[in-house]
C-alpha cells in the first residue's frame, strides 16, 4: 500500500491557552531529547552538519520543518527513522534536522516558505543537488509528496554526488540570487522581535521564526517601502499543475496526466514522459520543477530533456504572459495577512453556477465571491465592523467585476491601493445590491 508523506499543517502560534502553549513547549523539549539521545540526527545545527560532511565527504540531507505538532511527530517516527525504504538511503547522508529559521542562510535556503516540510540535498560546498517538498492545498498533500518520491530524490542526489565534478556546472542555477537580507531576523518585520537563535532554555516556541513568517517578511519588505509586490513574490513557487502538467508524486518528475489544451499539452508533453532536465537543471522532484518555475518569467521558453518510451528527446515549455496568475494563493498561510490588508479579514469562496442563479445572478457571472467567514478580532474584524456579513456575494471590488477567485481579488487589491485608501465594494444580500467600503490596511 502506497504510503504518503504526512505533511503537517503549519504550526502557527494560536495563543489558544497557556496549557496549550506549555504542551507545545513540552513537545519540543521531548522531541529534542529523543533526537539527541538517538544520535542519528544533528539537531538544529547546520554548521556542525557541514563540518561533518566535509570530514566524511558525504552529501547532506537537511530537513526543515515546523516545531512539532502531532502530525510532525508522526512524520518523524514513520518517515525519518523507521521507514525501511528510506533508512538505507539516509545512512549515506549527513542528516540535519532544522526546526526553526532563526539565523537561516537565505542565500542558500530559498524555498517555498508556506511549506511546513522541506528537504535540501546538498554537497559539502553548499551546492544544491535538489529540493523536496511540495504542497498545493490546505490538507490534500498526497498528490504532491510520497515516501517513494523522497526515496527516489535521495537516490538521485547520491548519483549526482558520485559524479559531482562532471555535473557541478549544471547545478549552479539551483542556488538563488542574493536575498534582501542575509537571514530572516534581519527583515524589518522581524528585526528586534527575534534573534538569530531560538531560546532553548525557555519560550522555545515564542522565540522561533516559523517558515511562513519569512514569506510574510518578504512581502512586508516591499510593501513598507510603498512598492507593489513583484509577481515573483506574489505568486511564489508555481505548481506545475497550473501548466496542465500533473506529475506522479511517487516518482522524481514523471508526467501522470496532461490537461487538454493546456500550456503543457501545447508544448508537447505526454503522460509517461520522464522529465530529466529542465532549463539545464537535473530534476530530483516536483519541488525542483517549482524552483525553476519560480525563477522563470512571462514568455520564457524552457528547454526540457525528457525520456519517452526509452528514448531521450527535447521539448520546449513555452510560458505565456501572466501564466503565474493561474496559481492559487488561498491555501497558503500567507493569504491570511493579505486578507487582513485587502478584505478586512473576510474569507471568500467561489460560487457555483447553480448558486449564482439562485441568488439572482447570471449562471456565468464573471465575479460572484461569497463571504464564508469574517474575522472577529483586531484588523481582521474590519469587514465585520464595516457591515459585511457571511453569505454576502461580492460582485464588484473597486470597479473590478471580473475577479473570479479570491486569489484574483487578493492579487489585485494588495497592489492597487496604499494603506489608508478606501475601496468601494458591491455585495448581493437577499437579492438586493448593497454598496459598502473597505480600507486598504497595513
Amino acid at each position: 500500500m502506497l504510503r504518503n508523506v504526512c505533511v503537517c499543517v503549519l504550526c502557527v502560534l494560536t495563543f489558544g491557552s497557556v496549557l496549550q502553549a506549555q504542551t507545545r513547549e513540552e513537545k519540543v523539549r521531548r522531541d529534542r531529547e529523543k533526537v539527541e539521545a538517538s544520535g542519528y540526527w544533528i539537531y538544529n545545527d547546520l554548521e556542525r552538519g557541514f563540518q561533518q560532511a566535509r570530514e566524511t565527504k558525504r552529501p547532506m540531507l537537511v530537513v526543515l520543518r515546523c516545531i512539532p505538532c502531532e502530525e510532525c511527530v508522526k512524520l518523524d517516527e514513520e518517515l525519518m527513522e523507521k521507514d525501511p525504504q528510506l533508512k538505507p538511503l539516509m545512512d549515506q547522508f549527513v542528516r540535519v534536522r532544522q526546526i526553526s529559521t532563526n539565523g537561516l542562510d537565505l542565500s542558500l535556503f530559498q524555498y517555498d516558505y508556506d511549506q511546513s516540510f522541506a528537504v535540501f540535498l546538498l554537497n559539502t560546498d553548499r551546492t544544491i543537488y535538489g529540493r523536496f517538498g511540495t504542497r498545493s492545498h490546505h490538507t490534500l498533500w498526497s498528490e504532491d509528496v510520497s515516501i517513494e518520491g523522497l526515496a527516489k530524490a535521495m537516490q538521485g542526489a547520491l548519483e549526482l554526488h558520485a559524479k559531482y565534478d562532471s555535473v557541478k556546472d549544471s547545478l549552479a542555477a539551483k542556488q538563488g540570487p542574493r536575498p534582501d537580507v542575509p537571514s530572516p531576523e534581519k527583515y524589518p518585520l522581524l528585526e528586534g522581535r527575534y534573534r538569530s537563535q531560538i531560546n532553548e532554555k525557555k519560550e522555545v516556541v515564542k522565540s522561533c521564526i516559523h517558515c511562513h513568517q519569512v514569506g510574510d517578511a518578504q512581502r512586508d519588505f516591499y510593501l513598507r517601502q510603498g512598492k507593489p509586490l513583484p509577481e515573483r513574490i506574489l505568486f511564489q513557487y508555481p505548481h506545475p499543475k497550473i501548466l496542465g502538467l500533473i506529475l506522479d508524486p511517487t516518482e522524481k518528475a514523471t508526467v501522470k496526466e496532461v490537461k487538454p489544451a493546456s500550456i503543457a499539452a501545447k508544448s508537447g508533453f505526454q503522460p509517461g514522459d520522464e522529465l530529466l532536465v529542465l532549463a539545464g537543471q537535473p530534476l530530483l522532484s516536483i519541488a525542483d520543477i517549482q524552483w525553476i518555475l519560480h525563477r522563470a518569467e512571462s514568455q520564457d521558453k524552457l528547454t526540457a530533456q525528457i525520456k519517452r518510451n526509452g528514448k531521450t528527446q527535447q521539448l520546449t515549455l513555452s510560458l505565456p504572459s501572466g501564466w503565474k496568475r493561474a496559481d492559487d494563493l488561498s491555501w497558503r498561510v500567507s493569504s491570511w495577512p493579505m486578507r487582513r490588508m485587502v478584505l478586512g479579514g473576510a474569507i471568500l469562496e467561489e460560487t457555483t453556477p447553480e448558486e449564482r442563479t439562485a441568488a439572482g445572478l447570471p449562471a456565468e457571472a464573471p465575479m460572484a465571491l461569497r463571504i464564508r467567514g469574517l474575522g472577529k478580532y483586531g484588523l481582521h474584524a474590519t469587514a465585520r465592523r464595516r457591515g459585511f456579513q457571511e453569505g454576502d456575494i461580492i460582485t464588484d471590488f473597486d470597479g473590478q467585476t471580473n475577479l473570479a477567485r479570491e486569489t484574483d481579488l487578493l492579487a489585485y487589491g494588495v497592489n492597487a491601493h496604499q494603506p489608508g485608501e478606501t475601496v468601494n465594494v458591491t455585495v448581493l444580500r437577499g437579492g438586493k445590491q448593497l454598496k459598502l467600503s473597505l480600507p486598504r490596511q497595513e
